[in-house]
């Protein structure tokens, strides 16, 4: 029996705790992950810390991690799932034609989706957050508002099949109730 997969979408420059969190849970919950980036390779991921005394966010380098597959490659069908991860490559491959094609069908379709951080930047570009509530980074509240959608400054937010956190101090309120929906499709 083969398991349900659930796609994990990163770029270089992915948050690492953001990304590794839920990848883990996802094996822990009996389900495969599948990283998915602009093409099939190693990315570089990142750490992200708004330091005390600082205005900005530090970014250093974090742990690398494998894409399974290219965007262009996905059948959205095949998988039960995606989750956004955080970081800065949401802001360089929410351009990207497929990976918009793949965030509209699973918002189109009512899967489980997994928001964090600036991972909420994808779904903003693909046209699918209007009148929707969400978390996410403070920093990408206007990108959420200025696409239609309401920002909650809450470590979970759930909206129907949509679960989002603000960033990975929120992993242990946000990734749990998206496990559910994952478990609950997975069932069907």
């Amino acid at each position: 029996m083969t398991k349900p997969k659930v796609l994990i979408i990163v770029g270089d420059a992915t948050e690492t705790v953001d990304t590794l969190y839920p990848y883990y849970r996802i094996i822990e919950a009996g389900m495969e992950p599948v990283v998915a980036a602009p093409e099939k390779r190693l990315y570089q991921m990142v750490m992200h810390e708004v330091k005390p005394g600082w205005t900005i966010t530090k970014e250093w380098e974090g742990y690398t991690i494998q894409a399974n597959i290219a965007f262009k490659d996905i059948k959205p069908e095949e998988y039960i799932g995606i989750m956004f991860s955080g970081g800065r490559a949401p802001e360089y491959i929410r351009e990207d034609e497929d990976l918009i094609r793949i965030t509209q069908w699973f918002f189109d379709h009512n899967k489980p989706i997994a928001s964090v951080c600036h991972g909420v930047e994808i779904p903003a570009r693909a046209d699918r957050v209007k009148g929707r509530k969400m978390a996410t980074v403070a920093k990408c509240k206007f990108d959420l508002e200025i696409c239609g959608g309401t920002y909650v400054n809450e470590a979970c937010v759930i909206d129907g099949n949509l679960v989002s956190g603000r960033t990975f101090h929120d992993n242990g309120h946000y990734v749990g109730p998206w496990i559910k929906l994952l478990e609950a499709e997975a069932a069907k």
